[in-house]
């Protein structure tokens, strides 16, 4: 499938809807889990194999529709918004409206984090192992992608080679006691290096251009 341009998507009319960054996004108004969760299910009966993103609360129901390997304009093959979802984003609106749901287009937004680097390629896999686990969601030599949604997307932003200031924001990480290890192994062996341990609440880590990051347990908390 070809990739919609943005004058294309803002053309199909869809009142609900917004795309964001590479996908399309949609919040919807629920009086409980069970009305959310209802909702949810009758959203992926119509979806019939093309299943949006969905998270689910007491309060709303969030969606996210985008087509794995898409082909823009350039040739690029990526994850982003075609008319199957269009199609689809239209149908879930015509099911809410059918139920009497409310869009949410105030609670539409999407976080990301920005890291200036002068080379993104030298310290994203130490980002994509800390926050992922696995150092292969460093992706197109641009970002760290967490799969499971748990963390902000975090690109990198190209800038020429400086002396690396003093950090004005870090990531801490929470993590199960037992998982903390593992998970600052791998950062470590994706290029990072321990700068303080000496309590057992939490670890700084850095990577090689000095941007630190925090792995936090209740480990010794009260």
């Amino acid at each position: 499938m070809d990739v919609l341009t943005v004058e294309e998507i803002q053309a199909a009319g869809l009142a609900d809807w917004s795309k964001l960054s590479t996908a399309l996004h949609a919040r919807y108004l629920v009086e409980s889990l069970a009305h959310g969760l209802g909702f949810a299910q009758a959203v992926a009966q119509l979806s019939a194999g093309h299943d949006p993103e969905v998270r689910a609360t007491s309060t709303f129901v969030d969606l996210k529709l985008a087509t794995p390997g898409a082909v823009d304009s350039d040739g690029d093959v990526r994850t982003t918004v075609t008319q199957i979802d269009v199609d689809l984003a239209r149908s879930i609106s015509e099911l809410a409206a059918a139920l009497g749901l409310t869009a949410d287009l105030d609670g539409i937004f999407l976080t990301e984090l920005g890291l200036d680097t002068h080379d993104a390629d030298e310290i994203g896999p130490f980002w994509a192992a800390l926050l992922t686990g696995d150092a292969a969601n460093y992706k197109n030599h641009l970002e760290v992608v967490d799969p499971t949604g748990r963390t902000p997307d975090l690109w990198f932003q190209k800038t020429s080679e400086h002396e690396t200031p003093r950090q004005r924001f870090h990531y801490d990480l929470w993590m199960p006691i037992a998982q903390a290890p593992a998970r600052i192994e791998a950062a470590v062996a994706a290029g990072g290096t321990v700068v303080f341990d000496e309590y057992p609440s939490f670890t700084v880590l850095a990577d090689a251009q000095g941007n630190r990051a925090c792995i936090c347990t209740i480990n010794g908390r009260k």
